[in-house]
Formats: C-alpha cells, structure tokens, sequence
C-alpha cells in the first residue's frame, strides 16, 4: 500500500506558505530558522480536504486536513521543522517531500488536546520510504467522515498491520512502542558488541532476547496485551 493519493481536484489549493508566517506563529528561535534556511526550499499548502472538497462530514476532533508539499534542499529534513509547522497549523497535517525527482509522505498522529482544546497534542511522525516523485497515486481511500480519512491517512505511513478493533490512539502508541523498542535493542546490540567477558555477554544476550520477544509481541498481527489507549 503507498501513502500517496490521488487528491480530488475540489481539494486543490496551491498556495505557497512563506517561510516568515511558520516562524511568527511557530515562535521559531534563530536555530529553527537556519533549519529551514538550510534545509527548505519551499512549502506549498497543495490541498485541503475540508466537507466542501470532499463531502465528507467533520468531526470534533477533524474539521479539515491540509496536505502540505516541502521541496527539500537536501534530502534530510530535521523533525524540528514539521513540528513547527503543525504547531503554526491549527489542523491536522499530511506532509509530502519531494526532492531530486523523489518524494516521501510524513505525518505526526494530531489531534485536541483534552485539557486545553486550542492546543494539540502531535504524536511521533511516521514516514514512507523515498519513491519516484512520478510513481501512479492510488484512489483516496473510503471513509465515512474527514477523522476516518485521516485515519486511513496515517496508517499508510505506519510500519505494522493495525490490529482487529484497534483505535487509531491504540494503534499510534503501539507504533511509537515499536521504534522505543527498536532503539532499546539497537542500544542492547551495541553493548553486545563491546562486551568482551562472557558472563557479561550472557547476561546481555539474555536482555537482548527480552527485548526481542517484546518486539515480535507488539509486531504481531493481534498481540496478547496490547498497548493500552493512553
């Protein structure tokens, strides 16, 4: 499955985002700024997928989502700076990058956070692998409302089946628990590979196993005790 859509063209918008509006409502420090100085050639607000370019209905927590193209200098973008643009943009956000005649999709799971509604809560960001920037877009996916949608959006971009009556929060957690794992055994490797005295080394290999069967438990199709809705 790609995390590339054919977006309806009632859904165009094509208006490029100057680089000045993100740091004034990101409050961006001089750091931030030479990231995009750097790493940004441009931002273009490419669609907006609201209930009169879709007609679909809005929910509480997804009136709109904007899809938003980056063209890159470079081909690495700091996290930095879409964070700073999701703080800037008060909807959620499906970022596209395009650089060198490739082009990867990114998105952070947003949403309202409970204590304070004009604020949001932005989870990690998931990411699709580079592809040819020309490669066929697949149809936008069913969905009932613009928050399936966006759903349907996000687990494009996600790296592990979603399990049966998975919550889309559920499913993002399990996500950010797989790369937390993925880190502790790359972490766990590397002591592995340093470690000279074979008592050491046991007990290492012995974590590492731990940490393994931690992996393959929330990798699974259904797991036994998923990770709970926070």
């Amino acid at each position: 499955m790609t995390a590339f859509f054919d977006y309806p063209k009632s859904a165009a918008f094509g208006r490029v985002v100057p680089k000045n509006k993100i740091y004034e409502h990101a409050g961006a420090n001089t750091a931030l700024k030479d990231l995009f100085v750097r790493e940004v050639d441009q931002i273009v607000w490419r669609f907006k997928l609201a209930p009169e370019t879709t007609n679909l209905d809005a929910t509480s927590s997804v009136s709109e989502v904007q899809v938003f193209g980056i063209s890159l200098k470079t081909g690495k973008l700091d996290e930095a700076v879409l964070r700073a643009i999701d703080k800037a943009i008060p909807f959620p956000l499906v970022f596209e990058l395009t650089w060198h005649g490739k082009r990867k999709a990114t998105a952070a799971f947003k949403r309202p956070s409970e204590a304070d509604g004009s604020k949001w809560v932005i989870s990690e960001y998931f990411a699709t692998d580079w592809a040819p920037e020309d490669a066929p877009r697949q149809t936008l996916p069913v969905a009932l409302d613009l928050g399936a949608l966006y759903e349907r959006l996000l687990t494009a971009m996600m790296p592990a089946s979603a399990q049966i009556s998975e919550d889309i929060q559920t499913r993002v957690d399990r996500m950010e628990a797989i790369r937390s794992k993925t880190r502790e055994m790359e972490r766990i490797n590397a002591r592995l590979a340093r470690e000279k005295q074979f008592n050491k080394r046991v007990a290492i290999n012995t974590e590492l196993r731990a940490a393994k069967q931690e992996l393959e438990r929330l990798t699974r199709d259904d797991p036994v005790g998923a990770v709970t809705e926070k």
